[in-house]
């Protein structure tokens, strides 16, 4: 029989706080279906006019990009290495997402890189870290 343990407080603590980042990644995921372009408060017509431009695929995308980052972070947290080829597909989604909107439109050009970018930066960033936990837990027996 195989053994898991449990791994460290920190892990726990972090797949935990990872599976809340993706349920809030769900909800802003809602927002634009229910809201519109006003989902990230006061939009301007330049907001309103680049949520009219978006392609059909770029809110399904957005669902994809966070419920496989959701699955991934509950398996994660179950300490299930399944988690890794949904993490990678929220991962590329994600990638697809952001180079969509930043190659084709005019975004960084007219609210400029500090406003723009930093956050996609850091949503990457976080993804890459969550895909990589997922090969240290595997890599210390804190999931299989």
């Amino acid at each position: 029989m195989f053994f898991v343990r449990q791994g460290p407080l920190w892990f726990r603590l972090t797949t935990g706080v990872l599976v809340a980042w993706g349920l809030i990644g769900c909800f802003m995921c809602l927002q634009p279906v229910r809201l519109g372009a006003d989902a990230m408060g006061h939009a301007t017509s330049y907001d309103r006019a680049l949520y009219a431009a978006l392609p059909g695929w770029y809110d399904p995308l957005f669902a994809v990009v966070v419920l496989t980052g959701l699955i991934g972070a509950v398996l994660l947290f179950l300490r299930r290495a399944s988690a890794r080829p949904f993490l990678i597909a929220s991962l590329v989604a994600m990638i697809v997402q952001f180079g969509w909107l930043f190659a084709s439109t005019d975004i960084v050009a007219h609210k400029g890189a500090s406003e723009t970018l930093v956050f996609p930066i850091v949503i990457i960033g976080i993804a890459a870290f969550t895909l990589w936990l997922v090969g240290h837990a595997r890599q210390k027996g804190w999931a299989v």
